[in-house]
């Protein structure tokens, strides 16, 4: 059912106020890699387990600032590559399959029986594909900026995109030698998994800017990953790591599955100008899980920090307490 227009009619919550983390550690999981993990909010709250985007955006202390600190129990982590977890921008047993059984194993080590799930961006995608291996584990969703990792969605991304943002899209393919644009993931990939810094370096940063200007409609408004430094690299190489494997699921893999989890609740977020994750994903995910709420944003884009996206997630979860 979409219950997005009365919803939307409620006074705007922001987020909560800044707070540390009451734990974190590292938890070793396969392929050598070290999870960064940390916990915030009530100990003995109800658990909520935050997924950030990308895949290779990672983390940061604003993510805490979802979820009321006297209700919830916050786990955020890090995912393989990303953060500060370790082997930094380690694309090795690197795959989906690997990052829901992280989930798993970071579930069982904090002594988690169930958690919601929340999530946007490729959080979003991860989130969905968690929750069909392991549906019993799932209190509920919220999601934002959906994406389902299909072909048809990685391709926009990388040509549809130049339709709104034209002057972006120029930069990010003409980074390319014009011999090379017509596979601009192959191209970027290659560059990106070589080991010298000369080379990985400048396209992280050029593929990294192309996203961070198409992630927010005012463009004043704190975006998602930036475009220069560490992380632009994790975001870049992740991305095309698993861009380039179809996010190691098999086309249409989520939706086909959807009714693993569709009994329980979810709400969807989805900002009306989102030329990352556009909404006719959202819709086509809406639709077929009919009893989620579906909360359209009208003056938003992909960015979960801009003002009325971050509004409705935190509405999400406080409505989630009752």
């Amino acid at each position: 059912m979409d219950k997005s227009n009365a919803s939307l009619n409620r006074p705007s919550p922001d987020l909560y106020p800044r707070i540390e983390p009451f734990g974190q550690g590292y938890l070793d999981v396969s392929g050598g890699h070290r999870i960064y993990w940390e916990q915030s909010g009530n100990p003995d709250g109800v658990p909520v387990v935050f997924l950030h985007g990308g895949p290779g955006a990672g983390s940061n202390p604003s993510h805490r600032r979802f979820f009321d600190p006297d209700h919830y129990r916050i786990v955020i982590f890090d995912q393989r590559g990303a953060g500060r977890s370790t082997p930094f921008g380690s694309t090795e047993e690197n795959t989906t399959q690997d990052l829901i059984s992280d989930m798993e194993a970071l579930r069982g080590h904090l002594g988690i029986d169930t958690w919601f799930v929340f999530g946007g961006s490729w959080g979003s995608t991860l989130a969905l594909a968690y929750g069909v291996a392991h549906p019993d584990r799932c209190r509920g969703f919220a999601l934002r900026g959906i994406f389902l990792g299909r072909k048809a969605e990685i391709d926009w991304f990388l040509y549809g995109m130049k339709l709104i943002y034209p002057e972006a899209w120029r930069r990010f393919s003409s980074y390319l030698p014009e011999a090379e644009r017509d596979d601009i993931l192959g191209a970027y990939h290659k560059r990106l998994m070589d080991p010298d810094p000369a080379v990985h370096r400048p396209a992280a940063e050029t593929w990294s800017q192309f996203e961070s200007a198409c992630s927010t409609l005012h463009h004043n408004e704190a975006g998602g990953g930036g475009g220069s430094g560490r992380g632009a690299l994790s975001l870049a190489r992740m991305e095309a790591h698993y861009f380039v494997n179809d996010v190691f699921m098999p086309e249409g893999h989520l939706l086909e599955n959807l009714d693993r989890i569709s009994h329980l609740p979810c709400v969807i977020v989805q900002g009306r100008y989102d030329m990352v994750c556009p909404i006719a994903t959202a819709d086509e995910l809406a639709r077929a899980w009919p009893d989620a709420t579906y909360v359209i944003v009208p003056d938003a884009g992909h960015s979960a920090m801009e003002p009325g996206i971050r509004s409705a997630l935190v509405r999400a979860m406080d409505g989630f307490r009752r």
